[in-house]
């Protein structure tokens, strides 16, 4: 063989011995819209626009990965230190990019599709999450632990979480007592909203025992009137810790308002009030709103604090 032929052989040789490793390296996940996103490897940089994403993020190891966050993302406390990024209506994409994320996380009610065009033409990656039940927050977490490299860490997340839950079902059975779940009070003037069928919030009800007054409703987050609430007469009313949002004691107003006394839970002295970001955000502290609520119902357990 002629030493052309051998260098070109070699040559040959190293070429398909890099492709591999370029293949490896790269991760090619899809994300909870259903979009095929490529990333060079596993994510050292990110931007993650949601709480609920931020806490997984943490909780699975990959905080120090964290280089800028939503308004929101205040948990874990180590979380406050990160830059934060404008977000929401008014996001700004050029600080983003300034960041250099190697990703960004966003949930698919807060994405603006116009948003992810303009990151993705500056080669920045776009992972869209989308958690409404339990289920969908163990494929959550399991898709971050892929996109950060901490498949094992988010395994060992979820199967706590599964385990924690599974041992309070273990102990409940179907009371026949019902629940309402008030997510936005009155008294806030955007109308009343609950939680119904197809969310986490229900989920975490029948774990516990109870069947939510408005199971029968196909929208995950409702908006219902009074009407049908004490039409339907709960045993139980959970609502959730306004204190974030001003002065509101949200068991308070319930239990005042002059139409609802007539309703068991009202009259029993069961309007129960819950941590805010436990109950309300699809990640691991789901967990602890399962304990928390079966906690306040069977008086087992002491309520775990909202932040």
């Amino acid at each position: 063989m002629s030493k052309k032929l051998v260098s070109l052989f070699l040559c040959l040789l190293m070429l398909c011995a890099c492709l591999p490793a370029v293949a490896e390296d790269g991760i090619t996940v899809t994300d909870m819209m259903g979009r095929e996103v490529t990333l060079a490897g596993p994510a050292e940089r990110i931007v993650v626009v949601m709480p609920s994403d931020c806490e997984i993020l943490y909780a699975i190891g990959a905080g120090p990965a964290v280089v800028g966050r939503g308004t929101y993302c205040n948990y874990p406390e180590e979380a406050a230190a990160v830059p934060e990024i404008q977000s929401g209506g008014e996001f700004n994409v050029e600080q983003v990019i300034g960041m250099e994320p190697d990703v960004v996380i966003m949930t698919k009610m807060a994405h603006d599709p116009a948003v992810v065009e303009q990151l993705e033409q500056n080669n920045i990656p776009v992972i869209v999450t989308d958690a409404q039940t339990l289920e969908d927050t163990y494929d959550c977490i399991a898709l971050l632990g892929t996109v950060t490299g901490k498949t094992a860490e988010a395994e060992a997340v979820a199967a706590d979480m599964k385990a924690r839950i599974d041992a309070v079902a273990a102990k409940v059975e179907a009371s026949g007592k019902t629940v309402y779940f008030e997510t936005t009070p009155l008294e806030y003037g955007y109308g009343l909203w609950s939680a119904a069928k197809g969310n986490f919030m229900d989920e975490i009800g029948t774990i516990c025992g109870l069947t939510n007054i408005f199971s029968d409703l196909e929208e995950a987050w409702p908006m219902v009137n009074e009407e049908d609430v004490i039409q339907k007469n709960p045993d139980y009313i959970i609502t959730i810790d306004s204190s974030g949002m001003g002065d509101l004691d949200a068991a308070a107003v319930i239990t005042a308002r002059e139409s609802w006394q007539g309703i068991t839970a009202v009259k029993d002295g069961n309007v129960l009030i819950v941590g805010n970001d436990a109950f309300t955000r699809p990640g691991p502290r789901l967990a602890d709103a399962v304990e928390t609520l079966y906690g306040l119902i069977y008086g087992e357990a002491e309520e775990v604090p909202a932040a």
